[in-house]
């Protein structure tokens, strides 16, 4: 079981340690199940969570007293705290909780800032682009494997990875591929290679969108169409303004919701191919989507009073600072250069495809 206090290279060896059963081994019997101590749970995520909200205090201190953004604070002092999740001490299962579970919660107490009138008006436009993206570039991702003579597995990783959600669509995919020697070391891969681009993506966008003047609601249709993981397109998006991080979350969330019908379809493929049987994989479910919508629909409704929705947002904001700063503490570039150069050029080439299919789609608007 993948949790919120695992790191991701953890979890994906985790996911393919579960799988001995699907190559001939004999399936041990389960055991009784451990019971969870709530006691011992705090005392592993307290260290880790503890680093991360002080870094988001200062973010947020210097943020208020240069009248800069807080969300690239937080994820430059976070990054300046890399060793922290690096030496694999206390801290990491806190740091890993925070740039998971707190991400999620801030995510969906965003939607009691939204209505279905705010989405309306952006009209079917986000719709068809992020369709077109996802499809894209799951495509593009096979046919650059090939090219560059990665696997194909490779090839659905990356181009999933990027196209839909990041490190949470590569553990997705991950689990209907076929399992070989190779697939930990690609999935790993995956994940790291696109943690590091949706970083530096977090930080490069809101300056190209400046650049080439685009108001807040296309930077906030290009941020969110563009940018792997959900943490960085939040981060992007409050950079520049309230209405562009808006619209971005949303954006996201519509990729997001492309993960299912992403896994299900590359699952039917594989199962009509006569490949590995993916029978036994399990695709998580991103529940924090029906959160963020129930909100948007009771703020909609009118059943949100203001001073609800003004506490949501306060908090949502807080939990998205602290997650931010905890992302930076995960991001190793130097994990990103050890990768080598194919899997990097291949999700670098991915990358660029679908922010140039995105930004093309978003200039017809204007």
């Amino acid at each position: 079981m993948i949790r919120d206090i695992d790191t991701d290279a953890a979890a994906a060896h985790e996911l393919f340690q579960s799988y001995g059963g699907m190559e001939g081994l004999p399936e041990l019997a389960p055991g009784p199940r451990a019971r969870i101590d709530p006691r011992a749970i705090v005392r592993s995520v307290y260290p880790g969570l503890l680093v991360a909200i002080t870094i988001g205090l200062a973010a947020d201190w210097l943020a208020g007293h240069y009248h800069a953004p807080v969300m690239l604070f937080a994820l430059l002092f976070g990054m300046a705290f890399h060793f922290l999740h690096e030496d694999r001490g206390r801290c990491v299962a806190g740091i890993e909780f925070a740039s998971k579970a707190v991400l999620r919660t801030g995510v969906a107490l965003l939607g009691a800032r939204i209505t279905a009138q705010q989405i309306a008006e952006l009209g079917p436009v986000p719709i068809g682009m992020v369709m077109a993206g996802v499809a894209s570039t799951l495509l593009l991702g096979l046919l650059l494997s090939r090219l560059l003579g990665l696997s194909r597995a490779f090839g659905a990783l990356s181009g999933g990875s990027v196209g839909v959600c990041g490190a949470s669509a590569a553990l997705a995919i991950a689990s209907v591929l076929p399992k070989t020697k190779e697939s930990e070391r690609d999935v790993i891969l995956a994940v790291v290679v696109v943690t590091g681009l949706s970083t530096l993506a977090m930080i490069l966008y809101p300056m190209l969108v400046t650049a080439i003047g685009l108001d807040h609601r296309h930077a906030g249709l290009f941020l969110g169409g563009t940018i792997h993981d959900v943490a960085q397109v939040v981060g992007a998006g409050y950079m520049i303004s309230q209405q562009t991080g808006d619209i971005a979350t949303y954006v996201k969330l519509l990729r997001v919701a492309m993960l299912l019908p992403v896994v299900a379809s590359i699952a039917f493929v594989i199962a009509r191919s006569g490949a590995a049987a993916a029978g036994k994989a399990r695709v998580p479910i991103p529940t924090f989507l029906f959160g963020f919508a129930a909100l948007v629909a009771l703020n909609s409704l009118g059943f949100l009073p203001k001073p609800v929705v003004a506490a949501a947002g306060d908090v949502s904001r807080w939990c998205l600072v602290v997650a931010i700063a905890a992302l930076g503490m995960k991001t190793s570039f130097k994990s990103l250069l050890e990768a080598g150069w194919r899997p990097l050029a291949a999700m670098v080439a991915e990358t660029l495809w679908l922010a140039a299919l995105v930004l093309t789609a978003v200039e017809t608007l204007t």
